[in-house]
């Protein structure tokens, strides 16, 4: 053979499982297609059926003849899928086909224990009536105390428990009220409907008080059948009123408080739901009330309100008061921790200070790093690292589950790959997990790498929470809009994880979640066409967009990282009237003093990333900062916003 040809034959043998793969994947991702539409004339079973991705169409062609499938079949798919999400989909939809068609006895022959979603409960639980009738009945219950309407699968259900008196007048009355509280009108009237004459007056006096909540001073001590209805109807009559109007409901209950028999544990769920909501809204006068009946409520969410009211006051004695009554996990969190060391700083305490700054220190989050800061010592990494060999990593590219994700990454089918790969995570071992989270990381999948050390509870591999993805775009367009670019990992990782196609239920599109309108302003201002909802998704663009706008936002607060973080998530409208209505002399109280939830959880995990990002890039955290001096030393009220 001429040496040409044979250097050519043997180019095209090596080229040939490429090919081959190409040619397979092609004809798969067609058969894939008419798959889901049930259109098996479309489908060359001879060119997919060695495919890895064939129990995708098995499984499609399964659930077209369901439910005239028998559970023996549908068992043995699950027993051959047993290691991919197909197998969890496939009993799913089985349990569906064969609880719609009333086919009992096949619903728990394909069961493995109470499905999620609640038609699928609903169908589990209607076929156990007869073979653990104790079990079901208290499921169906559970089912039952709902606010809304429950899908048209639960009806036989319901219908068997009400029947045989499971589902009484005091069930159905506890989720008339409910739905009340639920604004649900529709569902209550379909309920009131359905109680007996005896609960009349009940009625007559939700009715009322519905449509006149000022009435409920002079509603009845005892409603329903031996006072039956009293407790559930004041619980909800309550909860409505605190929500629509927070200052009148403390009114009420302060009077109605004192001529009411209620039980210790109905009284406490009224009073915790009013504390709340009183501390939340900032009512006048209120404070007095909520220190006598916050010590009974054992509330974790109002001590943490109550201790924010403190720290607004700068009432540091409350502060270390309320702190100590908490239960011991909450104590423990860095952040109370922090808080309690300054109190007790404030209050000239220092030895117990810096004890309690030092164990709020070892911990890794924003208010252990400032503790941290505080001691003048490095920030606590905790960081752990595992170490696979290249044997390891060809062991993982051999398991079905890769393969599977590879093929289906190959076919433009990205969701499916990330269902497959988390399955696997979810159902493998500690030491299996850490392995395919070494293979993910070496594949350069950042996103999926993200979501494996979720999956699989790794919180100390910093590496691998936080890689350096698409880090050369990050570099780039940092030091050309002059913003820093572990602060732009920071954004990106908090707002996407790396997914380039995250798609907010706002509109928020790509790696750093912009909204069309703010991508098409700042392109606007760049000189560039607007990219659409489509275009803004190229990791480079949404990078360089998202870039420049927080420089616009640095700029505005005179390069306060905080603000800037702040303004990145709730707008910059809601951070200068924050700033206009305060005057907070430390970053600390400021970031307490944020009012919404997600805001002040954002900019923490903001700057604690970035601090990371910063401290992974160096090698250590030796010389890391949580904050700039300035940040530590501005006050935060409008003099931080710059002026035109």
């Amino acid at each position: 053979m001429p040496r040409t040809v044979h250097i050519v034959s043997t180019a095209l043998l090596a080229c040939l499982p490429s090919m081959s793969w190409a040619i397979s994947d092609s004809a798969m991702r067609d058969a894939l297609d008419a798959a889901r539409n049930q259109q098996w004339e479309r489908i060359d079973m001879r060119a997919i059926d060695d495919h890895i991705l064939s129990g995708y169409i098995t499984y499609h062609r399964l659930r077209g003849q369901l439910p005239d499938v028998s559970p023996d079949t549908v068992n043995r798919y699950i027993d051959t899928h047993s290691d991919s999400p197909l197998s969890t989909w496939m009993r799913g939809q089985a349990i569906d086909q064969y609880g719609e068609a009333g086919r009992r006895s096949d619903v728990r022959a394909v069961s493995n224990g109470e499905p999620s979603g609640t038609a699928r409960q609903c169908h589990y639980h209607t076929a156990h009536l007869d073979t653990a009738p104790q079990q079901a009945a208290q499921a169906g219950l559970r089912l039952w105390h709902v606010g809304q309407s429950q899908p048209n699968a639960c009806d036989p259900l319901f219908e068997r428990l009400r029947a045989n008196g499971i589902i009484d007048d005091d069930a159905i009355w506890d989720r008339l009220m409910l739905a009340w509280q639920a604004g649900n009108a529709g569902l209550a009237d379909y309920l009131s409907a359905r109680l007996s004459p005896a609960w009349q007056t009940a009625i007559d006096t939700y009715q009322t008080v519905a449509s006149n909540p000022q009435a409920l001073l002079n509603s009845p001590t005892c409603l329903g059948p031996e006072c039956a209805a009293t407790a559930t109807f004041y619980q909800a009559a309550m909860q409505r009123l605190i929500h629509d109007d927070t200052p009148q409901a403390l009114a009420v209950w302060r009077t109605l408080a004192e001529r009411l028999s209620l039980l210790p544990s109905d009284q406490r769920r009224i009073e915790e739901e009013l504390a709340y909501y009183v501390l939340v809204r900032e009512v006048p006068n209120s404070m007095a009330w909520v220190d006598r009946v916050l010590p009974r409520l054992e509330s974790e969410r109002v001590l943490e309100l109550r201790v924010r009211r403190a720290l607004q006051a700068r009432q540091w004695d409350d502060v270390r008061q309320w702190i100590t009554q908490m239960p011991t996990r909450q104590q423990e969190d860095a952040r109370w921790q922090y808080w309690l060391a300054r109190a007790h700083q404030q209050l000239g305490n220092q030895t117990v200070a810096e004890t309690l700054f030092q164990q709020a220190a070892s911990q890794r989050n924003f208010f252990g790093f400032a503790a941290a800061e505080r001691l003048g010592q490095p920030l606590a990494l905790n960081n752990q690292r595992y170490y696979f060999d290249e044997a390891s990593r060809q062991r993982i590219a051999q398991l079905p589950v890769v393969k599977r994700t590879q093929a289906l990454l190959r076919i433009g089918e990205a969701g499916l790959a990330n269902s497959e790969w988390l399955y696997a995570v979810q159902q493998a071992s500690t030491q299996e997990a850490r392995a395919l989270a070494d293979f993910a990381a070496a594949q350069g999948w950042h996103a999926r790498l993200v979501q494996t050390t979720i999956a699989g509870g790794m919180w100390d591999a910093l590496e691998w929470r936080f890689p350096q993805a698409y880090y050369d775009d990050f570099i780039h367009w940092g030091r050309s809009t002059g913003v820093d670019p572990y602060l732009l990992m920071a954004i990106t990782r908090r707002e996407s994880a790396y997914n380039p196609n995250a798609l907010s239920p706002a509109g928020a599109r790509g790696l750093m979640q912009l909204m069309p309108g703010t991508a098409a302003q700042v392109s606007r201002q760049l000189g560039l066409d607007d990219p659409g909802p489509y275009g803004v998704l190229d990791p480079a663009l949404n990078i360089r967009l998202g870039s420049t706008y927080l420089r616009d936002k640095l700029q505005r607060y005179q390069g306060n990282r905080l603000a800037a973080a702040a303004a990145y998530n709730a707008g910059p409208g809601r951070v200068d009237r924050w700033l206009a209505e305060n005057s907070i002399e430390t970053f600390d109280l400021f970031v307490e003093r944020i009012p919404y939830r997600e805001t002040r959880d954002y900019v923490q995990a903001v700057l604690t990333y970035r601090a990371i990002f910063e401290s992974l890039a160096n090698g250590s955290s030796d010389g890391v900062a949580l904050l700039s001096d300035g940040e530590k030393q501005v006050r935060y009220d409008r003099a931080l916003v710059a002026r035109d």
